[in-house]
């Protein structure tokens, strides 16, 4: 790579999710999602009070008895619903049993009011839990995304089997140009068009207006609502801008005079296509003199996502072993919005936290170590230093490096603080290998990088880099390593073990938390795989915060290559 050239760590997509995983996706979609009510509880979503104000004049007619919520999750939208109209009754369902178990949990949960029950609405019959034509209104909150496209009119047509003839449908769900949609393409994470695929394994769709009107009319509903909602906020001091688009609409059953209020008429008339038919809902936003609206208010948005305001760093702690961090990191509605990937704790860092705390001594006990890719959070570089003779910590990004350094000086003794140096790394610039170089003259010998294969263009100066700073010569029986662990994303693991023969790495040992055995390696590729190196860096105590390394992520890799 040639000096100052800059690595696009959000290349241009390239190609689809394979239909290995694409089947695999809709196969586990109710583990996904039970996996993330296991993980989120309900701390992930807010409650949904903005309901009222968006659709209160529905709710305010006298003979809206019965709802029923599609996809209740852990109760965001019931228990509003219920607080605000103490009347009704809700039917809420749910294909995780795990969110129907945290609805029946909840503290307002009371079976008078609300029948919760575990429902796949692109397989199960509703009329075997709900009377047929019997629901008033019908609300799909953020539900329908998380559908593959081909069975959306499985569940409208289920829907539509117990909704009354004069009922109202009421959805709310992402946009086509969202930004989260942008972050997903960039990570070659979709699935077929506008469907994608979350590194948590959930999926989501992104609407546009068309084809929410022709999926919904195909399915025997017309319009009575429908608007493109979109806020774009803006953090000035970290320069960071989100663009959030969401369609919110209103269906009745077809061949039946709309019942939408005046004022939900008006609401509709008056957006233009010079605006692309948008509502900007929050009154308190001021807008600048170039347009970018600048949020300082109670946003609809964060309800929207359930996100909390604050966009200073948040503290977490991570304890290893008997050893605590407390970490500065990007809060977590920001770390996907953000230009750099650094400022955030990788699931295959926490893997590696796990192994550097149990068994330092197999990894880097008394070695020189380097880190490529560290992120802000450092954790393995500072659970390395503690037996480590020497760690220097790289990053490309100026702000992870910059959390990084409060990150050290926050966690660690003077005395390790010596031995850790942070640098600027990026991958290829012969200037900043030199100076890393000049830290340690004879090369490093070991070498640890996380979650740093993702970027197909990044592949080659990765190892060109770790092999203009390996060191040549072994330290007793161990040879000088390089380590990599990885989620597979864009970059199939043929590829990396091509790079790495490039630049001269041998793969000795592989380990993959997905297999019960170290699988073997293609007969063309030179190296030998399961001979225990990294095996016996497991101990009995495989737990992180609670959770088995396993737990973290199934799809966890570890490579460890020597020259």
């Amino acid at each position: 790579m040639a000096d100052g050239q800059r690595l696009q760590i959000y290349a241009p997509s390239s190609s689809r999710v394979s239909a290995f995983w694409k089947d695999k996706y809709e196969r586990d979609a109710k583990k996904y999602w039970d996996i993330f009510y296991k993980r989120h509880q309900d701390k992930f979503f807010k409650d949904r009070h903005y309901l009222d104000k968006e659709w209160g004049h529905y709710f305010d007619a006298k003979s809206v008895k019965v709802v029923l919520e599609v996809g209740c999750g852990a109760g965001n939208t019931i228990f509003p619903l219920i607080a605000t109209y103490p009347d009704i009754f809700v039917h809420a369902c749910d294909f995780s049993p795990r969110a129907i178990a945290l609805v029946k949990s909840h503290k307002e949960f009371r079976e008078d009011k609300v029948n919760a029950f575990i429902c796949d609405l692109t397989v199960d019959d509703l009329l075997e839990k709900i009377s047929p034509s019997s629901v008033d209104i019908v609300t799909l909150v953020f539900v329908l995304s998380a559908i593959s496209p081909e069975k959306m009119p499985l569940v409208l047509q289920n829907i539509r089997k117990v909704l009354k003839p004069n009922g109202h449908l009421m959805v709310r769900d992402y946009a086509t140009g969202d930004l989260a949609q942008e972050r997903l393409t960039c990570k070659d994470q979709e699935i077929s068009e506008n469907f994608y695929v979350r590194g948590d394994g959930t999926r989501a769709y992104y609407f546009s207006e068309d084809f929410m009107t022709k999926l919904f009319q195909a399915s025997g509903f017309i319009v009575d609502e429908m608007g493109l909602c979109c806020k774009q906020v803006e953090n000035r001091a970290r320069e960071i801008v989100m663009n959030r688009r969401w369609i919110q609409a209103v269906f009745s059953l077809d061949g039946l005079k709309s019942s939408a209020s005046p004022n939900a008429k008006k609401v509709m008339e008056t957006q233009t296509p010079e605006s692309s038919r948008s509502l900007m809902r929050n009154a308190d936003a001021k807008e600048t003199s170039n347009g970018v609206e600048i949020d300082i208010s109670e946003s609809i948005v964060f309800d929207m996502f359930g996100l909390s305001q604050s966009t200073d760093e948040q503290l977490m702690d991570i304890n290893l072993k008997n050893i605590c961090f407390t970490i500065k990191a990007l809060p977590k509605e920001f770390q996907h919005t953000c230009r750099s990937t650094g400022l955030m704790l990788w699931e295959s860092a926490r893997l590696m936290s796990i192994l550097l705390a149990e068994n330092p001594s197999k990894i880097v006990s008394k070695k020189s170590v380097l880190e490529l890719g560290c992120g802000s959070a450092g954790v393995c570089s500072m659970l390395a230093v503690q037996s480590a003779d020497l760690v220097v910590a790289t990053d490309g990004d100026l702000k992870a490096i910059e959390l990084l350094n409060q990150n050290v000086s926050l966690n660690l003794e003077p005395m390790l603080m010596e031995r850790l140096v942070t640098k600027r790394l990026e991958w290829g610039n012969r200037e900043q290998i030199d100076a890393i170089k000049e830290l340690h003259p004879n090369g490093f010998e070991v070498i640890i990088g996380t979650d740093v294969t993702y970027v197909a263009e990044a592949i080659s100066p990765l190892f060109q880099t770790a092999r203009a700073l390996i060191s040549d010569g072994a330290n007793g029986e161990s040879q000088p390593a390089l380590i990599l662990c990885h989620v597979v994303r864009r970059v199939d693991e043929v590829s990396i073990l091509s790079a790495a023969l490039q630049f001269g790495f041998k793969l000795v040992d592989r380990w993959s938390s997905g297999a019960s055995n170290n699988d073997q390696l293609d007969g063309n590729l030179e190296g030998e795989a399961g001979n225990g190196i990294i095996s016996s860096w497991f101990s009995s105590t495989e737990w992180y915060d609670g959770k088995s390394y396993l737990e973290l992520n199934s799809a966890l890799n570890i490579l460890y290559f020597v020259v």
